[in-house]
């Protein structure tokens, strides 16, 4: 059996999300850190789990393993 190209694939892909995210989190922290604490703690519960995490790695893992979306 022959190493399937799609997990480098999604590996570099991976990375290269988690590294937009770090850029976009550092560039809008001087607007995020005048909010009260509490505003900051959600935004960056929402920005971090739900648009990195849940959304497109959920089904970049599932592409890396299966070849499908």
């Amino acid at each position: 059996m022959t190493p399937s190209w799609r997990k480098p694939v999604g590996m570099l892909g991976i990375l290269a999300l988690i590294t937009i995210w770090c850029i976009l989190a550092a560039s809008l922290s001087g607007v995020v850190g005048q909010l009260h604490p509490l505003l900051q703690a959600a935004y960056y519960l929402v920005a971090g789990i739900a648009w990195i995490w849940v959304l497109p790695l959920r089904r970049m893992l599932a592409w890396m393993e299966t070849g499908r979306w």
